[in-house]
């Protein structure tokens, strides 16, 4: 019954939250919205940060940013009118004076902020017209005599969302804090495991852990709990790990269960053979060694789930053709999922060109096919006469069925969501099978991230360059020197090399980006009438595109100017100089992969990173990184460090690895540990992986099944 106050021996698990005073319908829906449904998540719903209402601060002593207390007597209240209309309150107290402003008010406030008033107010130091102001401030105004308590711990600041106050999340988790008891909270993580993964057993319990974090004391360590290493925030930290990593294992479980399509070709008339034999060039040791691992495990009764890393230029594409011709010979077909259209493009010519000579057609879908080409493509799919398929995120969609779908390649997987790289794979899937899986990417897994992320995933990694390959000099250099960089074009363009000018914008606006190409390269061509240049952006129809960048291939164009589309699969060995524009915009992975375009021939090759001034502190950091390494492993982890995981693997949207406590790069040393606790775990106490699971996933599970 909502409303009704459960026994204090029943697991908060098990409670509903319309048991909580105050929860109706509406806010068990925007708590739902949090994946809240029961007293267990509102305790470990945990603080982002804190506010100290413990004690008053001296406005002569306040400092910008600073979140602070005040109480001081109302000087004056007056409407300003300027761009926008505010109500400005000027207060003091001994030691200064500070404005308060309002750009949403009403008569009645301020009438009660008339001069002589005392108040207690909240909030933080900006600058404004008249020195320092604190905007929209909580307020409440004291009466004569009246003596307002302080808060005597630190008040949780909790991720909330529209609708939903802090004041009520605070109540509601008072109320679940006064429901927590030894019997109500279970910790499923024995002392023993603790002691025996970490070596000590100097954490506090899991309930005294919850209980410090959500009110912690006045004199508690601020700048501890800030960077998240508090003993109470470790152990929950640990926990969350703990758990992410048991689902993984768990997923990797169920999926050895699951059984899979047997591709294990007959070697004497082996479309493998035929295939290495009219390559222009000879595998390198570490294609070898991968594509023998992919054969083995496509071999097996178990669907294949591995992850090939190989840098920028490896020859990941050739494995994946390898990969792709074993499920042909044994009579499946096999998927290439790619992001972009223009590396789905490359892919297809690719595959086409080492394909047809073996007398097998792929088969093409991207979302710009339309009409009969794509009812066409469509049953060529269906009917299996296209037993290799290439494509954007379109062959995921509702009407695309295949005839025998055997394996599943998806390409640069961290662009993609997690729900469009689960809905691939269940394509192929049927009561009896579901399809081998290979996801590749060039942008290098850090280690502390293969660990959490990818554990239920076989690694292999292409680690040597095809010969050849020559190592890039890159540059920084500030746009002020813009005509000397231009001049370079010219030059390296009179001596037979090609360029590419790359041009990124702040806004996440495709539009936007492809105007600034547009605008470069007309620019670009009255500067240096005597070059042909070229343009690739996003906009542009694909047979447009092709067009520009068989040109550019073919050497027809000395000079391609493009939007970032280029950062994957394009190939021009001749082209030895790449200029990017606002370098400082891009994450480094990105500038490692669009570097990766150039030093692909014999030549000498250069990346020019071209940055508006000034440059921030951590913008020269970033492209220091760029300039001093090309080793993209190295990269991957200066880029984890510097944006976190979310962005690395772009997986912010998607729900994947979006930790309430954990921290990967702050916690990367709690993972070999977490790993012990993993084997202890599940060898001497399997009854409690799932409910540790649920409680710090729940209704999230979801995304670990790819």
């Amino acid at each position: 019954m909502p409303g009704q106050i459960p026994d204090s021996t029943t697991e908060l698990s098990s409670i509903a939250l319309d048991s909580l005073k105050g929860v109706g319908p509406s806010l068990r829906l925007r708590l739902a919205g949090l994946h809240l449904h029961n007293v267990q998540d509102l305790l470990f719903h945990l603080p982002l940060r804190y506010q100290d209402r413990t004690r008053i601060a001296p406005i002569g002593r306040v400092r910008l940013g600073q979140d602070v207390m005040l109480e001081a007597e109302v000087l004056s209240c007056d409407i300003e009118f300027g761009r926008r209309r505010s109500l400005v309150c000027r207060i003091k107290d001994g030691t200064g004076l500070i404005s308060l402003r309002f750009f949403h008010f009403s008569a009645a406030q301020k009438t009660m902020l008339s001069p002589g008033a005392h108040l207690r107010c909240f909030g933080e130091i900006r600058p404004g017209k008249t020195g320092f102001e604190i905007y929209h401030p909580e307020y409440q105004i004291i009466k004569t005599g009246e003596e307002l308590p302080l808060s005597n711990s630190l008040t949780p600041i909790y991720p909330a969302t529209e609708g939903l106050q802090q004041t009520r999340l605070r109540n509601l988790i008072d109320q679940a804090l006064g429901m927590l008891a030894p019997d109500t909270l279970r910790d499923w993580i024995p002392a023993t495991v603790l002691g025996s993964a970490l070596g000590h057993a100097g954490w506090p319990t899991l309930a005294q852990a919850l209980r410090y974090l959500h009110h912690p004391p006045v004199n508690a360590p601020i700048q501890q709990l800030l960077d998240g290493e508090h003993p109470a925030q470790q152990r929950l930290a640990f926990e969350e790990l703990l758990s992410h990593r048991l689902c993984l294992r768990r997923l990797r479980q169920l999926s050895g269960s699951q059984r899979a399509p047997v591709l294990q070709p007959e070697a004497s008339a082996s479309l493998r053979q035929r295939f290495l034999k009219q390559l222009p060039f000879s595998l390198t040791t570490a294609q070898h060694k991968v594509s023998e691992e992919i054969r083995a495990d496509l071999s097996q009764t178990n669907p294949m789930l591995r992850l090939l890393q190989g840098d920028v230029g490896s020859g990941k594409t050739v494995v994946a053709a390898l990969a792709a011709l074993q499920a042909v010979d044994c009579g499946y077909q096999a998927a290439i999922m790619a992001p972009t259209e223009l590396l789905a493009e490359q892919h297809y010519a690719n595959f086409s060109q080492w394909l047809e000579p073996l007398g097998i057609q792929p088969g093409w879908l991207s979302g710009k096919v339309k009409g009969r080409q794509r009812a066409a493509a469509l049953q060529a799919i269906g009917d299996g006469t296209a037993p290799v398929v290439i494509g954007t995120h379109a062959l995921f969609q509702d009407e695309v069925r295949f005839h025998r779908l055997g394996l599943v390649i998806i390409d640069e997987q961290h662009r993609f969501g997690v729900h469009q790289r689960l809905a691939l794979r269940e394509k192929g899937s049927s009561e009896h099978a579901r399809p081998h899986q290979l996801v590749m990417t060039a942008t290098p897994i850090p280690r502390t991230l293969a660990m959490s992320a990818y554990a239920d995933l076989d690694v292999s990694i292409i680690n040597e360059l095809p010969p050849g390959r020559t190592p890039v000099n890159t540059v920084i250099i500030a746009n002020t020197r813009r005509p000397e960089v231009i001049e370079r074009i010219h030059q390296a363009c009179r001596d037979g090399s090609q360029a590419y000018w790359v041009c990124t914008l702040i806004e996440e606006s495709e539009a936007l980006e492809c105007q600034a190409a547009e605008v470069t390269a007309q620019e670009l061509q009255i500067q240096l009438p005597d070059l042909r240049i070229g343009l690739v952006h996003g906009r542009m129809k694909s047979v447009e595109k092709t067009h520009v960048m068989d040109a550019f291939k073919s050497g027809e164009l000395n000079l391609l100017v493009a939007t970032t589309v280029i950062e994957v699969g394009v190939d021009v060995p001749n082209a030895s100089l790449m200029i990017i524009e606002n370098p400082e915009r891009l994450g480094l992975a990105q500038l490692h992969q669009l570097r990766g375009r150039v030093g692909r021939g014999a030549r000498a090759s250069h990346c020019l990173l071209l940055y508006q001034t000034p440059l921030s502190l951590q913008g020269k950091q970033r492209l220091g990184i760029m300039r001093d390494s090309t080793d993209g492993f190295y990269i991957a982890e200066q880029d984890l460090i510097l944006r976190g995981p979310g962005q690395v693997l772009g997986t912010q949207q998607t729900g994947l690895m979006s930790f309430r406590m954990a921290d990967l790069v702050r916690d990367a040393d709690l993972l070999d540990p977490v790993k012990s606790a993993a084997d202890l775990l599940e060898q001497d106490y399997p009854t409690h992986v799932g409910p540790l699971i649920e409680r710090w996933l729940g209704d999230r599970e979801l995304y670990g099944n790819v």
